[in-house]
């Protein structure tokens, strides 16, 4: 999601992409990353690596939700790259170890709140830039 594509050294990939198609951009990438974050919940991953990962994506979309701002925040801060570190040290150094049950329904919530924040966030400002512009 963060670094398929290359150009003169700097790498980026979907998300930054997809986050440049106001609402429907923010959601898709935030839906993705939490889905990645379920999926590894489901396979062993602990609750307290879900809790990093789930700031991380939660970050990367409200942040991602401004315009201009998150555009250029969605190129360098890279969430799903964070949180793929994450999961390599959960693995292979044995880091952020414990059970994920408990953390499975917070994420869940987190998501829908984020979801409606991201729509409410995107909707003021195009209120707001309607009726600064005047139309």
């Amino acid at each position: 999601m963060d670094e398929q594509f290359s150009i003169g050294g700097f790498k980026f990939g979907l998300d930054p992409i997809l986050n440049l198609i106001p609402v429907a951009g923010d959601i898709s990438g935030y839906i993705i990353s939490i889905s990645l974050i379920i999926t590894m919940v489901k396979h062993g991953a602990s609750g307290r690596l879900a809790a990093k990962m789930l700031v991380n994506a939660t970050l990367d979309a409200l942040i991602g939700a401004i315009p201009v701002l998150g555009w250029v925040f969605d190129f360098t801060y890279k969430a799903n790259t964070r949180n793929l570190k994450l999961l390599s040290e959960h693995y292979t150094e044995g880091k952020h170890r414990g059970s994920a049950r408990p953390v499975i329904v917070g994420i869940i919530i987190t998501m829908f709140i984020v979801l409606a924040l991201i729509v409410y966030l995107i909707i003021s400002v195009l209120q707001w830039t309607e009726s600064a512009l005047g139309w």
